[in-house]
């Protein structure tokens, strides 16, 4: 297949599966093995993160702004700024602790993100039903405890295939978060998080940094920015009604196929 069409496939699915509890980064991988395609210095996928990025800051500009604008004359909005700076913070220290054994031994195991896909499928569809009744429904109203727990929850996404944004929405749940709040909180956290994680990988692979490809770059760019907007949109009202389940179960059919797959050799 043309590597320009394996890019536009690529960032559609990043952009597809980022806000949403599948793992983005567990399918780009899997893909990519697959489909055989090389990033010098994994330059492709740190670009398109960048799309990502930019889909949740454009999507939520509006009341971004209204909290941080609010923050020094309304104690909710310094609160909530606060909760999502906590949750933050522990994905610095531990990313930049494992940093590299994550990205040159986790990322390069593709049975590990296809087991991890099957587990984290079957523990979306469990909490899902298991889930506590909600005490917080809205994301601006979480104590700062529970958001740190939330945060160290997010660190366990650190390996591949278990959903960064999974992490957190279980997490979320299991301390009496509403649907629409847990997912809502998550795309916060995305923020600094993403954000975060871009800066850091460019900065750590800035001297095998490839941007030769760059129409192939900027076509997965474009692809993941439109799709990862259409779905944050999307989204919320989606989980508010159906929950979090039928994620669960698609993690589980991809991680079976991979697994399959990887057991033919291919």
């Amino acid at each position: 297949m043309d590597n320009t069409l394996i890019a536009a496939f690529l960032g559609l699915l990043e952009g597809l599966t980022e806000f949403i509890p599948v793992s983005s980064t567990g399918h780009l991988l899997l893909a990519g093995h697959f489909l055989g395609f090389d990033s010098p210095g994994r330059t492709f996928e740190v670009v398109i993160q960048l799309g990502a990025v930019l889909a949740i800051l454009t999507v939520y500009a509006a009341k971004l702004w209204r909290v941080l604008s609010t923050m020094h004359s309304d104690p909710a909005s310094f609160r909530f700024a606060m909760s999502v700076l906590i949750a933050f913070l522990p994905a610095v220290v531990i990313g930049v602790l494992a940093h590299d054994i994550i990205k040159t031994v986790l990322f390069e195991t593709p049975m590990l993100i296809a087991v991890m896909l099957i587990l984290g499928g079957f523990v979306l569809v469990v909490v899902d039903r298991v889930a506590p009744v909600p005490v917080h429904d809205e994301a601006m109203d979480l104590p700062l405890r529970k958001a740190l727990a939330i945060g160290f929850i997010q660190c366990l996404a650190m390996v591949p295939g278990v959903s960064r944004s999974g992490a957190t929405i279980v997490g979320a749940r299991m301390l009496g978060v509403g649907k629409r709040a847990s997912a809502e909180f998550s795309f916060f956290l995305s923020m600094p998080t993403m954000a975060g994680a871009f800066a850091y990988d460019l900065w750590k692979s800035r001297d095998v940094l490839d941007f030769s490809a760059a129409v192939d770059i900027g076509v997965g760019f474009a692809l993941a920015f439109l799709s990862a907007v259409l779905v944050v949109r999307w989204t919320l009202d989606f989980v508010s009604r159906n929950g979090f389940a039928v994620f669960g179960w698609w993690r589980i059919i991809v991680g079976t196929g991979a697994l399959i797959l990887l057991s033919l050799g291919f």
